[in-house]
């Protein structure tokens, strides 16, 4: 089994677009997303909780970010 590794992955800035909270993302498949949080992103969120940890419109933005072409799905 193949492991990514993040640690060497483009992160891209993606807004959400229902909120506006920007996260830095990298897609490493359809399946695949690391999100990385920051205190300022996590205030502007209406949907983010401890018990979660996301965000459902978050997520929906990355997606359309990625048919949009303004994210790549690329491996490490």
């Amino acid at each position: 089994m193949r492991h990514t590794d993040e640690r060497h992955a483009t992160l891209r800035e993606v807004a959400c677009d229902r909120c506006g909270a920007a996260v830095d993302v990298a897609k490493f498949s359809p399946q695949h997303t690391s999100v990385q949080w920051n205190a300022d992103s996590v205030r502007a969120c209406t949907e983010w909780s401890a018990v979660s940890r996301g965000c459902a419109s978050l997520r929906e933005s990355i997606d359309r970010a990625v048919r949009d072409g303004r994210l790549e799905v690329r491996s490490p």
